[in-house]
């Protein structure tokens, strides 16, 4: 099986710097926002919208601190069942992983509209222009799972299969790709197509779309993805994922029609 040797072939630690190591997880956080920050720029040039280098650079960083605090704070309280109620110091360890995709969103949107409003900037906007290039921070992020053997799938007889050292003797779907593919490639080629039209479609058009494409992705593929041990099956066959994913279907497809309906343009500053 090409998947399984490639696993086993992989080491989660890219290299090492004296008594340092520098691991894949990192290094795909870095490349995911240098990524987005590359294509909001280009994005914001096709759009003309006027937005110069230290403003893009200045939101990105805002969008970095609110992501790191966001993901961690939510996976704390809604994935960990108590235990950091009981081991405090663990909650800034977020070097043993434990990050929450919908907590990163939410702190990306808070970060990135603090510095929106001090610069003046249009934050409709930029939250349109950062889900363009988020995606692949996802991919990103995804494969670094799969070489971590973290947030594996249920077991399969598919030849793709992987048998992952944390998940028994038994062949696994690598649920971590199936997300790296849909909610990484598949969204960014979405967007990214949608973004070639000048004048750019109105503001919300993007978020809607990236928030309903993920949340029906993260969906589906919970389906195949074992839940995280301290949590297991909320009820029948739903998970912690599904559950948090279904608001941001509803908030997408909501974003889209009053996008749709108010017909904003894209615009760079706020007067």
């Amino acid at each position: 099986m090409l998947l399984n040797d490639l696993y086993h072939a992989l080491d989660p630690v890219a290299f090492t710097l004296g008594p340092f190591s520098v691991r894949w997880y990192g290094i795909a956080y870095l490349l995911g926002f240098i990524c987005a920050g590359v294509v909001m720029w280009r994005t914001q040039r096709r759009w003309k919208l006027g937005l110069t280098a230290d403003d893009v650079f200045s939101v990105v960083i805002g969008v970095v601190f609110g992501i790191i605090i966001g993901a961690r704070l939510f996976y704390v309280i809604f994935y960990g069942a108590g235990y950091y109620l009981e081991h405090p110091l663990e909650i800034v360890a977020t070097w043993d992983g434990g990050m929450s995709f919908h907590g990163g969103l939410v702190g990306a949107i808070v970060g990135g509209s603090l510095v929106c409003r001090h610069y003046g900037i249009s934050i409709p906007t930029v939250c349109d222009l950062g889900v363009i290039g988020a995606p692949l921070g996802l991919f990103f992020g995804r494969c670094a799972n799969f070489v971590n053997g973290e947030l594996w799938g249920k077991e399969t007889d598919l030849p793709w299969g992987v048998m992952f050292e944390t998940g028994g003797p038994v062949f696994r779907h690598p649920s971590q790709l199936y997300e790296a593919v849909l909610e990484g490639l598949l969204i960014f080629a979405v967007l990214y197509v949608l973004s070639r039209r000048v004048p750019p479609r109105p503001q919300g058009t993007f978020m809607g779309a990236f928030l309903t494409l993920y949340g029906v992705f993260r969906f589906l593929v919970e389906f195949v993805r074992v839940p995280d041990a301290q949590l297991g099956y909320l009820f029948g066959p739903i998970t912690m994922g599904q559950l948090l994913s279904l608001p941001l279907v509803v908030a997408g497809v909501a974003l889209l029609v009053a996008a749709h309906r108010m017909a904003r343009p894209q615009v760079g500053y706020v007067r």
